[in-house]
C-alpha cells in the first residue's frame, strides 16, 4: 500500500502539581495576595519577602502592562498581554511579576481566566482568605507550565487567580537582560459583560547575583478595562458551504466554511494550545458556531470567514447554523444536512479548476497540476503514477472515529469510494480518515487517458464529488 501522510495537530501537555513554597526574595515566584489587591497582603515590601519601599520614588523603574486593544475588552475575547519591568539601575538584573484581574465593584471577584503561554510564567489560585493555595507547575531549571486554552480552572476553594514568573522565568532574566524584562501570556476575559475590571499588578526589578530580600526594588501599579464590543453589531451569516468544494450540503464531521460579517476580531488558526487534551476547540478568541445547536470545531477564523468541523449529527435536510461573537448571536441559516457529502479540496483560489493531489511514495512532495499552475512546483500527471488526492465529507470509518477528537492511525472508510479519472475507472487503493475532516485518497492513475485536463469523480454510497475538479495528465 502506498505511504499514507497524516496532518499532525500539536498539542500541549498539562503538567499540574501542587505545593507551597516559601523563599527568601521568590524565586520561584511569590505567594498569592502581593499584588496590591486592597484588604490582601499588600505587594511583597514585607518581613520575609522584600525589604523597602512600594514605589520608592528614588527609584526610576516601573511595571506595565500592553493590552493589545487598549483598555478595553471584549466578554469571552481572549487577548495576549505583556508585562514589562523596567529599571534603569544597573545593580538590578533579575525580573519578576504577580498580576490578577478583578471586578472594579467588588476587588475580592476574580474575573477572567488566566494562561500561560510559555514556562517562564505560572498560575497561583488562592482562598479567599489566602491561608490556601497551589501553584499549577513544576518548579526547577529549564521547567515550567502551559495550558489548553480552556484550563487552568482554579479549585472551587481557591477561587482567586495569579499569573507570576516561574523559576524558568526568573533563570531567564538573571544577570543576562539589562534595563527591562518582559513576559507574556493570556487572559480571556467572562463570557458576559461584567462592568469594568481591574487588573493589580506589582513588578521586582531585582539584584544580580543569589536571590535575597535586601535591594530589589518593587513596583506596583492598576490597570482597568472598560467592556467594550464586537464592533456594536452581532455577527451575521451570509452562506454556509461545504468547506472543499464551496458548494451547498455538508456531513456530520466534514469542514464547513461560513462568510459573513463581525464573525471574529481576529484572524488565526487553532493552535496546540486551544486544545483540551485531544478535545477539537469549538471557540476561538470568543467566536463559536453552532450547528443544529451543537457546538462545531473551529479551525481558523476572521471577521468574514470561518472554517469549522460539522460536529456529530445523524439529522438529515434542512439544519439551523448560527455564529456568536463577544456575547452577541447571528441570524440562523439553514444549510442541507446529508449522510455524506463527499468533496475533493483543490489548488488554487476560490473558482479553482485543479485537484489538490500529490505523486504518492516520492522521498519529496511532488505536486500534481499542468506546468503553467505553479511554476517549478507542479507537474502533469502520468498513467501508473498513484497520486494522494484530499477531501471531506465520505462518511464514517471502521472503526468508528469520534469526530470531536484528534486520533491516531488512518482508520479506512466504512463505506467504499470509487474513483474516474476521463471517464475511465481509477483504482483506489486507499480511502481513510488522516486528520479531523480530512480524508486521504490514494489513486491509480489508468492508462489511455488523453493529455491534458480530466475530470475526477470519487462516489461513495452514490453520491459524487464536485464536477469541476480536474486532473492534468500527459
Amino acid at each position: 500500500m502506498a505511504r499514507r501522510r497524516k496532518l499532525r495537530l500539536a498539542q500541549v501537555a498539562v503538567v499540574m502539581g501542587a505545593f507551597a513554597i516559601v523563599l527568601w526574595a521568590y524565586e520561584y515566584g511569590p505567594n498569592p495576595g502581593v499584588c496590591g489587591v486592597p484588604n490582601e497582603a499588600g505587594t511583597c515590601t514585607n518581613v520575609g519577602c522584600h525589604t523597602g519601599t512600594t514605589n520608592n520614588p528614588a527609584n526610576k523603574g516601573s511595571v506595565t502592562i500592553s493590552f493589545p486593544n487598549g483598555l478595553t475588552y471584549v466578554p469571552g475575547v481572549k487577548q495576549h498581554l505583556t508585562v514589562t519591568i523596567s529599571d534603569p539601575a544597573t545593580t538590578q538584573q533579575a525580573w519578576g511579576f504577580e498580576v490578577t484581574a478583578r471586578q472594579s465593584s467588588n476587588p475580592a471577584t476574580m474575573t477572567g481566566t488566566f494562561t500561560p503561554d510559555d514556562q517562564y510564567t505560572q498560575i497561583m489560585c488562592s482562598s479567599a482568605d489566602l491561608n490556601v493555595f497551589d501553584a499549577y507547575c513544576l518548579t526547577g531549571a529549564g521547567t515550567g507550565c502551559t495550558f489548553p486554552s480552556s484550563a487552568p480552572a482554579c479549585p472551587a476553594k481557591e477561587p482567586l487567580q495569579y499569573m507570576e514568573h516561574s523559576y524558568s522565568g526568573y533563570a531567564r532574566t538573571l544577570g543576562l537582560v539589562q534595563g527591562s524584562g518582559t513576559y507574556q501570556f493570556d487572559w480571556t476575559p467572562p463570557s458576559t459583560n461584567v462592568g469594568n475590571i481591574t487588573f493589580y499588578i506589582a513588578g521586582n526589578a531585582g539584584v544580580g547575583g543569589p536571590p535575597n530580600q535586601n535591594g530589589d526594588h518593587i513596583y506596583a501599579t492598576t490597570f482597568t478595562l472598560a467592556p467594550g464590543s464586537s464592533g456594536g453589531n452581532p455577527p451575521t451569516i451570509s452562506t454556509v458551504v461545504n468547506g472543499a468544494s464551496f458548494l451547498p450540503g455538508f456531513s456530520q464531521g466534514s469542514w464547513i466554511t461560513i462568510n459573513g460579517t463581525n464573525l471574529a476580531a481576529t484572524t488565526r488558526i487553532w493552535t496546540g494550545a486551544d486544545f483540551n487534551g485531544p478535545n477539537l476547540p469549538t471557540q476561538l478568541d470568543g467566536a463559536s458556531v453552532t450547528v443544529d445547536g451543537n457546538p462545531a470545531y473551529i479551525y481558523y477564523i476572521s471577521p468574514t470567514q470561518i472554517n469549522a468541523l460539522a460536529p456529530a449529527d445523524a439529522a438529515q435536510g434542512p439544519v439551523p447554523v448560527q455564529a456568536a461573537f463577544g456575547g452577541l448571536t447571528s441570524n440562523i441559516v439553514n444549510s442541507t444536512e446529508s449522510a455524506f457529502s463527499p468533496a475533493l479540496f483543490m489548488f488554487g483560489p476560490l473558482g479553482q479548476k485543479y485537484v489538490a493531489a500529490v505523486l504518492s511514495g516520492g522521498q519529496s512532495i511532488q505536486y500534481i497540476g499542468p506546468t503553467n499552475l505553479y511554476p517549478g512546483l507542479t507537474v502533469p500527471a502520468q498513467a501508473g503514477n498513484i497520486i494522494e488526492l484530499y477531501g471531506t465529507g465520505f462518511g464514517p470509518t471502521k472503526p468508528t472515529t469520534d469526530f470531536s477528537q484528534t486520533f491516531s492511525g488512518a482508520p479506512p472508510t466504512a463505506n467504499t469510494v470509487t474513483c474516474t479519472i476521463g471517464g475511465s475507472p481509477a483504482t483506489v487503493q486507499f480511502a481513510g480518515l488522516v486528520a479531523p475532516g480530512e480524508y486521504q485518497l490514494n489513486v491509480l492513475v489508468p492508462s489511455g487517458l488523453p493529455s491534458g485536463d480530466n475530470l475526477v469523480v470519487l462516489t461513495v454510497n452514490g453520491v459524487t464529488t464536485q464536477a469541476n475538479a480536474y486532473l492534468t495528465v500527459q
